[in-house]
């Protein structure tokens, strides 16, 4: 009886007797890959097109020289070509090639020193473009009510030798003192780093007289009108030149200060404050002729170009 009462509970544990695979069809199994085992062949690369073409020769770069340029033109196939080149040359003119021409007087003021008043100026007109120019300058000062102390003019041509600096060659005539001289000049002038104005120049007269001068000069804005400008100028001699009252050596210096407003670029009130000095044998020769060896002046005037 006991035996009885175990058979189903050994049924519901045999896996055997649980699953029933009764009226399924098992699938076949795999055939077996008649290549397994066998190594396949690698397949051949496509041929190269370059193979057996020579490759040309690589050309340096910078180093290969620069192609011929046209000598023809394409607009004179369609164009007449008389009237093709004056375009061409009015576009060169255009492009580089123009002339301009300035005047301007840097200095035109009235100078007051010791109660007495005195005048000065200072300029320079030139005609040209930007490598080649003519240049005319001019300078004198005198006292109001005794005549003029010193005025000259100089013709110069100068060239550029770089984008900042020019030299240049000429003449200069002494209008006064008496007796009058005449100059070769030969000069360097520009801009140096830092925006310094700089001029030196060497002249030579007609006596055999030698004379150095420098210049330099400064512009510090202040604002965009206002404008801070301290001015240098020395001038030495080679010898003693009696008749002119100049002493050999360093003869004179100046240095000045002035202040000016940009009403417009081309206008422009100032005021400032110069020192003068004559030095050494010039002085002794100023003395003896009963003139002043200088001293401050205070300065008002305007500077103007067109």
């Amino acid at each position: 009886m006991r035996t009885l009462l175990l058979l189903p509970l050994l049924a519901l544990a045999s896996p055997a007797v649980a699953q029933d695979h009764s009226g399924h069809v098992m699938p076949a199994a795999p055939a077996a890959d008649p290549h397994a085992g066998h190594r396949m062949p690698e397949e051949a690369p496509a041929p190269d097109p370059h193979v057996g073409h020579p490759m040309p020769a690589e050309a340096s770069v910078g180093n290969a020289p620069a192609p011929t340029p046209p000598a023809d033109h394409a607009a004179d196939a369609v164009y007449d070509r008389a009237a093709m080149q004056r375009a061409r040359d009015i576009l060169i003119h255009e492009n580089g090639g123009m002339s301009f021409s300035k005047i301007a007087l840097d200095l035109a003021e009235i100078q007051v020193r010791d109660g007495r008043e005195g005048y000065r100026w200072e300029g320079e007109a030139w005609f040209g473009g930007d490598v080649d120019r003519l240049k005319l300058k001019y300078e004198g000062e005198g006292d109001f009510g005794g005549g003029l102390d010193h005025a000259e003019v100089q013709a110069r041509y100068a060239r550029a030798i770089d984008p900042w600096w020019d030299v240049s060659a000429g003449v200069r005539y002494d209008i006064t003192p008496n007796p009058s001289r005449t100059y070769a000049a030969i000069g360097i002038e520009g801009v140096a780093p830092y925006w310094f104005h700089l001029e030196g120049t060497a002249f030579v007269s007609n006596k055999g007289d030698v004379h150095l001068r420098a210049e330099g000069s400064y512009d510090q804005r202040i604002t965009q009108r206002l404008i801070l400008q301290p001015r240098f100028e020395a001038n030495v001699a080679a010898q003693d030149v009696p008749e002119l009252g100049i002493g050999g050596g360093l003869s004179d210096i100046e240095l000045g200060l002035r202040l000016r407003y940009e009403i417009v670029p081309e206008f422009a009130p100032y005021v400032g404050v110069e020192y003068g000095r004559k030095i050494g044998d010039t002085a002794r020769f100023a003395r003896a002729a009963g003139e002043g060896v200088g001293g401050t002046s205070f300065v008002a005037g305007v500077r103007l170009w067109f």
